[in-house]
């Protein structure tokens, strides 16, 4: 019945003389306005991430970190005409990323502000440079995604030997994920309290980044990070981590672990590798340690568009991978030996859900 309705709604929406009528009735006209804009929003969203793009690019951010500068002082060192410069700030400020101070003076906007404060999302934001370029011509990257740039980038996705890798061959993705973890850390912590345990082991954790994260909160906490031989190489050697080399399918965690993350690991692999990893752990772990995942989710509700819109199509891209509900996790959870996953509020789903669970 409810398909049925929504295609009755659909016949009648297709319509240019119910949309113009429905555009008089004043709860109809404000739908209609919300769903103008939204529609306008998706076709220009590229438009927008290049004014963000472009912004980083020329470092205004940075020049406007202190505050107010003049218009003719940043066009002059963008090596820019007047006009030009002008064209990009008012773009920015239309999009809440910078803001006019009258007088030719331009400040951050609640959104470049926001951004200053947060190396990650500048980090992926000048990072999407390799990701619009293999969207570029989106029904051939469906076709083929033998040999895009995100896959070239995220060596260990497409290797047929990970845990050869050299660190060269894995440091710029090592650094971008070091740079967005904090912000993965700071809806986790928000989430859940790590101070009944003794042991942390984070799985696939870089170099360290969450890690530190955590023990900064918990100074009692004994910290490990598990991951290729060739990222935690990168791991500072007073960090007080203890390093794991190997591989996530067949290195034994610890037998003193009582608490393992996963911290925006399972999406980034297809079901065979993460029923292999959960497997491994499940063999590793004891039967009163704990599983933290923290993953953006598929059809989460406030979050719709980051599992299958924007996720979907960047682990499309990098060859490996792809967002998952809590239902089909859980059932990979349970066919590898783990209890249902009981989710946790993080105060924003966009960034990730966290889930819990223990081996049975």
């Amino acid at each position: 019945m409810r398909h049925r309705i929504a295609d009755v709604r659909n016949r009648w929406l297709a319509r240019p003389s119910v949309r113009s009528f429905l555009g008089t009735i004043w709860p109809f006209r404000l739908i209609a306005r919300r769903q103008a804009r939204r529609l306008f929003d998706i076709s220009a969203g590229f438009v927008y991430s290049r004014v963000l793009m472009t912004c980083l690019e020329l470092d205004w951010f940075a020049a406007l970190r202190d505050g107010p500068v003049s218009l003719s002082a940043l066009a002059d060192d963008a090596e820019l005409p007047v006009a030009a410069a002008e064209r990009l700030m008012l773009a920015a400020c239309a999009l809440d990323l910078m803001e006019s101070r009258g007088d030719g003076q331009f400040a951050l906007g609640p959104l470049g502000a926001a951004l200053i404060g947060d190396d990650g999302i500048a980090a992926m934001a000048t990072h999407h440079r390799m990701f619009y370029a293999d969207m570029a011509d989106t029904l051939a990257l469906l076709r083929d995604r033998s040999d895009t740039q995100l896959a070239r980038y995220w060596a260990y996705a497409t290797s047929d030997s990970p845990a050869s890798l050299a660190p060269t061959d894995v440091s710029d993705y090592t650094e971008l994920m070091a740079a967005s973890q904090p912000m993965i850390a700071e809806q986790v912590l928000a989430a859940y309290k790590f101070g009944d345990f003794s042991h942390l082991v984070d799985v696939g954790g870089g170099k360290g980044a969450f890690a530190s994260a955590v023990g900064a909160r918990y100074p009692s906490l004994r910290l490990s990070v598990l991951d290729l031989p060739a990222v935690v190489s990168h791991i500072p050697g007073d960090s007080g981590i203890q390093a794991i080399g190997g591989s996530f399918l067949d290195t034994a965690i610890p037998g003193d672990a009582d608490v393992v993350s996963l911290m925006r690991i399972l999406h980034d692999h297809d079901d065979e590798t993460v029923l292999g990893l959960l497997s491994n752990l499940r063999r590793s772990i004891g039967k009163n340690a704990t599983l933290v995942i923290a993953e953006p989710m598929a059809e989460t509700r406030g979050a719709e568009v980051v599992g299958h819109a924007y996720f979907g199509f960047y682990l499309w891209a990098m060859g490996s991978g792809r967002a998952r509900n809590q239902s089909e996790i859980d059932a990979m959870l349970v066919q590898s030996g783990f209890a249902p996953s009981k989710r946790l509020k993080t105060p924003v789903p966009l960034i990730c859900s966290v889930l819990l669970t223990n081996p049975v």
